[in-house]
């Protein structure tokens, strides 16, 4: 079909739905974590790194399956049954109501979540990375050796294929995980923004089982790896023990084998040791790339995320990678390229790879500005030692607080408030309020750390006041906004915010915060008693903010309401992460796409897929750095994080071009015909040999 071989369009169908089944439950993975397991962002962030590590981990195992014991084919059948179970069990594993058994929505038993979330990524793990270096070395199979343009086309629409479905998935999986569902307590719908995924997986399951007997199965052929770790093994003992001046070196040190191997072995285990010493310097390209996952995605959350799409629960800067991919491979592919090599530039593999990397590095320098303007609207918290407290002047009238022993002194108008004060725990002793001609003295009973508001109000009866612990101590995890209410009226009401039930508030008495689900749309706000009912329509809270609003007074059933802001919301516009997901994408196609076609084209015949597992290996690696520098890192700042994963990438990109000034691009291809036909002579002559000597034989 079109010069391509029929079973391609089977793989690439299976790539794109086993990748939207991938990538829509990473979307969300480390939101589930941080939302649903309740763990904190670092721990988050290690377990993220480390399934994604294991991910790429595993295809080292794939490729001596597939190239030792059962073939390409049934390596991703087998493999793909694995990954489909384990899509299932972490999708039954974020079942809220799986062990809230007192039905307050909370599991009763967060550890049979957690197991089955784990195994169930363990599953995947090795699902998705055993298949991970079959897939495209099997595609790549199906292709005649004549057939190189097509081959390098079929792995630009592979690519396309993977980015295809991570665009899709990252628009819908988000989506599903803010739809509310559970049967005793709706909460975010975990379990369809991961079952869905699961369904992909056995769609594509069954995609790949359908062009069965059209795929070109090339037969494993014994266990490659093993026999070239016995050739370099041996090298090594061998140029060891013959390490004295009296024996002659040798061109190269693997030639030390040839003593028990044969020049071929020894000559493709060459091909792929020269493309192994290549990638050393990768995994701190890939060490950045997934951030994008982790990091960045938690930078977000502490973003504005107001765009109006139709899609509102997707962060839009992540959909922006897989956009970008989709336009950017075939205009690099079919215009950018041609155009180079009509100015006759050459800009061979390496170089594009060198480029991706620099460009790389310049997506974490965008990352850390954005971040610095992030900090700056980051409100202050107290320090260890220190106390906050903010007043609210409920009152008609102005009021002076005094903080005790003669501390400061404050004056609040009506129906004001103050910003956050801070002071020592240990000094603050009590409040004492004076409003016209009455005051009051409030005792202090205060924790370390913590933030505190005292609303207070005059009347006739005298001067009423209620600390409240307001336990926040950070923006809001969610990224949403908080709100909370306090009845200023005379009577007890019921409070409602759309559908946020805030129950039955005494008068000056305080609702604990709840998350508004949707911060960019208005609510309905109403309070109610059995005679009567007053309601008005809410502002846009927007997002990261936190508010206190007070329940003033009714009048022709109209609620009067105030606003107190406890936390200004999030000012940076998320489109400011734009430029260094824009970066890294563009990275991607010069590192990523290149690097798959690279690793095929200088691989032998029947190490190709082992070659695809070092290059996933040095992804695995990436994230592994990443873990490390999560776990022992003493840098504060996250600003100063990025920038140093940006220097770096920086160096290390240095250090790759230097590398691969020094590489000699080979046919791998070329290089094994003429081995065979030396090999073919070789048998010629001694069957010459064996015939001369049964003619000699014969005239005996």
């Amino acid at each position: 079909c079109l010069g391509f071989p029929l079973s391609i369009f089977f793989i690439v169908i299976n790539e794109f739905c086993e990748r939207f089944s991938y990538y829509g439950m990473k979307a969300v993975l480390t939101l589930y974590f941080t939302r649903f397991l309740h763990w904190d962002d670092n721990f988050a962030t290690a377990i993220y790194h480390t399934f994604v590590a294991l991910c790429y981990l595993t295809p080292i195992l794939g490729a001596i399956i597939a190239d030792s014991w059962l073939g390409k084919f049934k390596t991703i059948l087998c493999l793909s049954i694995v990954y489909a179970i384990g899509q299932a069990v972490l999708s039954v594993g974020s079942i809220n109501d799986l062990t809230d058994h007192n039905r307050d929505g909370s599991p009763d038993t967060v550890a049979v979540n957690i197991a089955l979330s784990m195994i169930g990524l363990i599953l995947i793990a090795l699902g998705t990375g055993g298949i991970k270096p079959c897939v495209s070395a099997f595609g790549g199979d199906q292709f005649e050796d004549d057939q190189e343009k097509q081959r390098s086309t079929f792995f630009s629409l592979f690519y396309l294929s993977i980015n295809a479905g991570s665009l899709l998935s990252t628009l819908i999986t988000p989506t599903l995980r803010a739809t509310e569902c559970g049967i005793h307590t709706k909460q975010e719908c975990y379990p369809l923004a991961f079952g869905v995924p699961a369904i992909l997986m056995a769609v594509a399951l069954v995609v790949f089982v359908i062009g069965s007997k059209m795929y070109k199965k090339v037969k494993p052929q014994g266990n490659v790896m093993l026999e070239v770790s016995k050739c370099v093994g041996f090298a090594i003992k061998n140029r060891f023990r013959h390490r004295s001046k009296e024996f002659p070196k040798r061109e190269h040190w693997l030639d030390w084998a040839s003593e028990k191997y044969d020049k071929r072995l020894i000559a493709q285990t060459k091909m792929v040791l020269r493309v192994l010493f290549l990638y050393i310097p990768l995994p701190m390209f890939w060490a950045v790339f997934d951030q994008q996952g982790s990091r960045w995605t938690l930078q977000a959350t502490a973003m504005n995320g107001d765009f109006y799409l139709i899609f509102s629960h997707v962060h839009l800067p992540q959909i922006v990678n897989p956009i970008l991919i989709v336009i950017m491979v075939p205009v690099v592919d079919s215009l950018v390229y041609p155009l180079i090599k009509k100015c006759k530039l050459n800009f061979t593999p390496l170089r594009k790879m060198t480029v991706g990397m620099f460009l790389g590095s310049m997506a974490f320098v965008a990352a850390a500005l954005v971040q610095v303007q992030i900090d700056k609207t980051y409100p202050v918290f107290p320090a260890a030692g220190q106390t906050q407290i903010k007043l609210i002047n409920l009152g008609a009238v102005p009021a002076t607080v005094q903080f005790q022993p003669q501390l400061k002194s404050v004056d609040v108008a009506p129906n004001e408030a103050t910003g956050y004060m801070i002071f020592e725990t240990s000094k603050l002793q009590s409040l004492h309020i004076i409003s016209a001609t009455l005051n009051k003295t409030e005792p202090l009973e205060l924790l370390e750390g913590e933030r505190y508001t005292l609303p207070f109000k005059w009347d006739s009866t005298g001067i009423n006041s209620d600390l409240i612990w307001d336990n926040i101590t950070s923006k809001p995890a969610s990224g949403k906004s908080l709100v909370r209410f306090i009845n200023n009226l005379r009577y007890p009401v019921n409070v409602t915010m759309g559908d946020m039930d805030f129950g039955l508030l005494d008068p000056l008495s305080v609702s604990n915060y709840s998350d508004v689900p949707k911060p960019d749309w208005t609510y309905a706000i109403s309070a109610s008693t059995s005679l009567s009912y007053c309601g008005v329509v809410s502002k846009k809270f927007g997002y990261g903010g936190a508010y206190t609003i007070s329940i003033d007074n009714c009048v022709d059933s109209k609620l009067n309401i105030k606003y107190f802001e406890d936390m200004a919301p999030n000012t940076v516009h998320m489109a400011w992460q734009i430029p260094q997901y824009f970066l890294l994408t563009c990275a991607e196609v010069l590192f990523s796409v290149t690097g798959l076609e690279f690793s095929y084209s200088q691989a032998p015949s029947n190490m190709k897929a082992v070659l695809q597992a070092g290059w996933l290996l040095t992804v695995a690696v990436g994230n592994i750095i990443v873990i490390i520098v999560a776990g022992v890192s003493t840098i504060k700042e996250q600003w100063a994080e990025y920038v140093l994963f940006a220097a770096l990438l920086l160096v290390v990109c240095i250090i790759f071009a230097v590398m691969a000034s020094f590489y000699t691009y080979i046919d791998p291809n070329e290089i094994e015909a003429q081995f065979s036909k030396e090999e073919k002579e070789e048998d010629n002559k001694d069957q010459d040999d064996n015939e001369k000597e049964a003619e000699a034989d014969s005239r005996m």
